[in-house]
């Protein structure tokens, strides 16, 4: 790194969260879109930076690449995670990757749309220890992981391992080689143990009320026994108060009658209705998977109960 950039790099790690990406713009070039969030004490630097929009870089967090750095649109990378080495990291639109972990990119890390990391996964492209000079091996791949893959919590690739779409790595596997597109592999050395697609279910339209009816009941357990927000959830429709402001949580089913609701009260609408459209500004839609601009503390506590505890993926509705 010249002593320029480790100035920046330096610079970065002490600046307000506020302040690192307009220093990224001016200072490297880097292409930052709207919404995009670095932590405290979290530092990045490339060759060529290009963050999307609504991104997060949580706190604590070291990237340091040789090559290009790439994170894709509503992608996170949590808090005291180190990815360092002389190549570069590419990392699509949604994805994940968990606390602590480390990712190793002396050779280039590819990571697909909509894919995750679990906590303390450990990425490596290069391998060596013993003398190489003295005929021990030395190893330098590149990882790929493709589009809707989860690796969970402390999964190990060794250096050249490719993971195929619509795959799962369950917890503490170590993995090398090629997995196939639409596996659940596990264990040490991972093996093949089953397929995605066996898996999912089918979701009609009464199934997907009743797993909202389930997510919304499940959202006001948490927000009640964390304190978060006052709640309400034996009435119909279920209530929460933040601040000076009780807002109602209307469910739209796809199959069954709205409930009635409270004009006095602003109401978060939970849409399962394909086509419907709200009469106020705040809600989400479960059959589009987009949330109003508008925002509400409740609404946004909401969002990221979903993506944390069910992996639902949401993107702002875009103003016309």
């Amino acid at each position: 790194m010249s002593l320029y950039r480790a100035i920046i790099f330096l610079l970065l790690f002490i600046a307000p969260p506020p302040l690192k990406p307009p220093i990224l713009r001016i200072a490297c070039g880097a292409q930052i879109g709207r919404g995009v969030s670095i932590g405290w004490f979290s530092t990045l630097m490339g060759r060529h930076i290009s963050i999307g929009d609504y991104s997060a870089i949580r706190a604590l967090t070291i990237i340091n690449c040789g090559g290009n750095l790439s994170i894709g649109r509503y992608s996170i990378i949590s808090s005291f995670t180190l990815i360092y080495g002389a190549d570069g990291l590419r990392i699509g639109d949604h994805c994940y990757i968990g606390p602590q972990s480390l990712i190793n990119t002396e050779e280039e890390v590819r990571i697909g749309h909509r894919s995750a990391l679990g906590a303390r996964c450990m990425l490596y492209t290069h391998g060596s220890f013993f003398p190489y000079s003295e005929g021990y091996w030395v190893r330098f791949a590149p990882i790929t992981i493709g589009n809707r893959v989860w690796c969970a919590t402390g999964v190990f690739l060794h250096p050249g391992t490719t993971i195929g779409d619509n795959s799962f790595v369950n917890s503490r596997s170590v993995v090398s080689g090629e997995i196939p597109p639409d596996s659940i592999v596990e264990g040490n050395p991972a093996r093949m143990i089953g397929s995605m697609s066996r898996m999912q279910r089918t979701i009609t339209p009464r199934r997907l009320d009743a797993i909202a009816e389930q997510m919304l009941h499940h959202f006001l357990v948490i927000t009640a026994t964390q304190g978060t927000f006052r709640v309400w959830s034996d009435r119909s429709p279920p209530k929460v108060q933040a601040g000076r402001h009780i807002y109602q949580l209307v469910l739209i089913p796809a199959t069954d009658d709205i409930a009635t609701i409270d004009p006095t009260n602003p109401t978060i609408w939970l849409i399962c209705r394909p086509g419907w459209s709200p009469p106020s500004g705040l809600w989400l839609n479960l059959t589009t998977n987009r949330r109003s601009m508008h925002r509400a503390a409740p609404l946004d506590a909401l969002c990221t109960f979903l993506q944390r505890y069910y992996g639902i993926q949401l993107e702002y509705e875009e103003e016309r």
